[in-house]
């Protein structure tokens, strides 16, 4: 895992009054911001599932190991606070804004907008504990790769991350549409259907021996084309969720996700790293 930065969150909040002091967040969210019974954690659409590992702490969702089908890791939780009044008073200054600690600690929230902060800021101290480099996202859209029309490589295409070093993709969306993920035997790597290799083949028009380095410099082969009768599964609101990554020390297959489309113009807020 990448080490990040450590973010003083503490020291933000202590200049705030004494309901937002951090020091109180681990158990206040534990006893009111999410549910984490694991009686209920387990009632959920995730729990049948075998590409899904369902938990119900942070340390299990970043110690439990990948094995066998199962890529996607899920801490299922039941968030309360009201998301939708921290998106509203943010300030949108480009298709993806990234919100520094300070700009969320500024806005002046209600009381269910303040649980929702407190929620965030946990989630971006534990992640970033952890070693990560969380950041949270204020998003209208992402960009379209509408360069061909055979093939696309931008996020609303089911795809699978890469790395060079041993990583994981963490995300929670707190707000707006959410990802989805798709079981690996539900898919095809679009590189090797036959007309849209063609196509690829036509496209690099160079040595034989250098097509496959070509596909991986073009990010060509971390796309998928769902079978006609996939279930995709939407990782829905309020859970964060650990994927796993392509990299040289994986055990298992890299979880293929997508980015939704957005729905009539509403933003997303999200965490991820």
């Amino acid at each position: 895992m990448i080490k990040g930065k450590k973010i003083n969150i503490a020291g933000f909040i202590k200049k705030m009054n004494d309901n937002m002091i951090f020091s109180r967040i681990p158990y206040f969210c534990k006893e009111l911001c999410y549910s984490t019974d694991n009686a209920t954690s387990m009632n959920n659409t995730f729990s049948d599932n075998s590409q899904i590992g369902v938990v119900f702490t942070f340390s299990e969702l970043v110690n439990t190991h990948f094995q066998g089908a199962m890529n996607a890791m899920c801490w299922h939780r039941n968030l309360v606070g009201d998301f939708k009044e921290i998106v509203s008073q943010l300030q949108l200054k480009e298709n993806i804004t990234e919100v520094s600690i300070e700009d969320l600690l500024a806005l002046q929230l209600s009381e269910k907008g303040n649980l929702a902060r407190e929620i965030i800021l946990h989630d971006i101290q534990l992640l970033t504990d952890f070693g990560a480099s969380p950041s949270l996202n204020l998003l209208k859209n992402y960009e379209r790769d509408d360069e061909f029309d055979f093939i696309s490589t931008d996020v609303y295409s089911f795809h699978v991350d890469r790395s060079p070093i041993g990583t994981d993709t963490f995300l929670c969306t707190y707000h707006g549409a959410a990802s989805d993920i798709i079981p690996n035997d539900q898919v095809e790597q679009k590189i090797l259907i036959p007309e849209i290799r063609e196509k690829l083949k036509k496209l690099h028009d160079g040595p034989e021996a250098e097509f496959e380095t070509f596909l991986k410099d073009n990010f060509f082969d971390l796309h998928y084309q769902p079978n006609p009768n996939a279930q995709p599964v939407n990782l829905g609101l309020g859970h964060l969720w650990r994927l796993a990554v392509d990299h040289p020390e994986q055990e298992v297959l890299p979880c293929v996700h997508r980015a939704p489309v957005e729905e009539g113009g509403e933003f997303r807020l999200l965490v991820i790293c």
